[in-house]
């Protein structure tokens, strides 16, 4: 993760002032003061003549997203200059270096980088990072402010990177997952923006090499591919979820909404910290068979983006199309669609509970559907419908599809269960077949011990004692879950961590 340079992001503070609605307090004033700190050729940090700095590129890439965001929400022509004055100074004059940018891991020094990335050497006129394929996170910037301030030129550099970003072989060189996982999102913002839905099943093959090779086994990620004796880093963590959850908004299979369940409850909730702040695994998998404390927060970078993850996680929390409204995530929250005179409102304790509700609060005089997700590990036990006959629900797609006429008043809810079991390591590169996790629904369970549990010789069968407390049976180890909210416990000074692999020597295990 890299402490990039430009690398200020108000995209985490425009989100969570519209998530919230109450405007950060020094927001404006940041905008406002910027200029005051750009070098003579309106962009932060130095001058490379006749050189490209990929750290340089990347902070730039936050800072032009933050930009956008900014002026997406407040309409502020002085966020949309210095946006348009970054892309034309120091973005496009890197068009001529794109095609010399390294691709082989040869021509990098391996094994190097830290928590904050650093420029290594210079090759082919790139002062070259150790977050290797951080320059994608400058593209993904590029991109957003095509949105706003487009041009020929911008396009072209785009499709050079989006090009250059296909050819890279991400486990050979061992690209930055954080990069990466930037890099897909930059590419369905593209597809967006210009209608090449060409571009969506090339992220679909990304998104499955990092799942098999990127991400460990509580969905949190390796920093990078096939290193997997370093970190996690929310940032990506982050990168992932809105990933997954992108995928699905232009794919619609249900896969991956579960991809995103679990990388929310697993792999964010089990970063953030008890003050707020997001910080540093160590990643479970291939190496490490607990999850332990790598850094408490990593204030420069990931808290940042774990803001920015919040703040997505309350937007994406309901999709609207036509009058269809997806609820593809469960949250206690509200809805009013002024347009569409429709609101309700959202009562869960999801994952945990067995119920959730939604009570319509204001209702047009047309037929709207409610359209409540059930992934493959949920097992919905029962339906509540209004009262009234014309209202009906049936199964499509990963979703429950509630249809009717609804009056003011009306309750719809699922109750819902679901079943602890043994899953396999998902990691391609774990080869021993005999290892597996404990899960409940999508919540990854670990148990505390100084080494992995072996079990052989019969069936292991995991007891639900209540919603966050379980048991292998026949033992004496007690499961809980990753997941925690703002625990105290989970730091370093508490010595926190937590077997998550189980080994288990039998052919009768009960798998999902």
């Amino acid at each position: 993760m890299a402490r990039r340079q430009g690398g200020a992001d108000d995209s985490r503070l425009v989100l969570d002032g519209r998530a919230s609605h109450r405007e950060p307090k020094y927001l404006g004033e940041l905008i406002r003061l910027l200029p005051e700190h750009l070098n003579a050729k309106g962009y932060l940090g130095s001058i490379h003549e006749g050189e490209v700095d990929e750290q340089q590129l990347s902070g730039h890439g936050w800072l032009l997203r933050g930009l956008c965001e900014y002026y997406a929400w407040k309409q502020d022509p002085q966020a949309l200059e210095i946006a348009r004055t970054i892309v034309d100074s120091l973005f496009i004059p890197i068009a001529p270096f794109v095609d010399k940018y390294p691709l082989s891991d040869k021509e990098r020094i391996a094994g190097t980088g830290d928590m904050s990335g650093s420029v290594q050497n210079t090759v082919g006129g790139w002062r070259l990072s150790s977050d290797i394929g951080c320059v994608f996170i400058g593209m993904e910037g590029l991109i957003h402010s095509y949105q706003y301030v487009p041009s020929e030129q911008s396009k072209a550099l785009i499709e050079k990177l989006i090009a250059l970003f296909e050819r890279m072989d991400l486990v050979g060189i061992k690209a930055q997952t954080h990069a990466s996982l930037t890099a897909m999102r930059g590419m369905l913002r593209y597809a967006a923006l210009t209608g090449d839905t060409t571009l969506i099943p090339k992220v679909e093959t990304r998104w499955k090499l990092y799942k098999e090779f990127g991400m460990t086994e509580n969905y949190e990620n390796y920093n990078w591919f096939g290193r997997y004796d370093t970190w996690t880093e929310p940032c990506a963590i982050i990168d992932s979820y809105l990933v997954a959850t992108q995928l699905w908004a232009v794919t619609r299979n249900p896969q991956y909404l579960e991809d995103a369940d679990k990388i929310y409850l697993n792999g964010i909730a089990a970063t953030q910290r008890a003050n707020g702040g997001f910080g540093c695994d160590r990643p479970v998998g291939v190496v490490s068979p607990d999850l332990a404390i790598h850094a408490d927060e990593a204030t420069w970078c990931c808290t940042m983006r774990g803001g920015e993850g919040l703040g997505r996680a309350a937007e994406y929390a309901y999709f609207v199309e036509a009058d269809t409204v997806y609820v593809p995530f469960y949250h206690e929250s509200t809805l009013a669609l002024p347009d569409r005179n429709i609101a309700l409102s959202q009562h869960t304790g999801y994952p945990f509970g067995n119920r959730v509700e939604f009570i319509v609060t204001e209702a047009p005089k047309r037929v709207v559907t409610l359209a409540l997700a059930v992934p493959s590990y949920l097992r919905p036990d029962s339906v509540q419908l209004p009262s009234h006959s014309d209202v009906s629900a049936h199964f499509v797609q990963g979703f429950l599809r509630v249809s009717g006429h609804f009056d003011a008043g009306d309750t719809v809810a699922l109750n819902y269960g679901f079943e602890p079991r043994w899953v396999p390591l998902e990691n391609r590169d774990i080869a021993d077949k005999t290892l597996y996790k404990a899960m409940y629904g999508p919540l990854v369970l670990g148990y505390e011990a100084d080494a992995p549990l072996e079990l052989a010789g019969k069936e292991f069968p995991i007891v639900a004692d209540g919603p966050d407390a379980f048991r292998i049976e026949g033992t004496e180890f007690r499961l809980t879950p990753l997941y925690h909210l703002l625990d105290p416990a989970v730091s370093s000074g508490a010595n926190y961590h937590r077997m998550v692999t189980v080994k288990m020597d039998t052919a009768t295990v009960c798998l999902e």
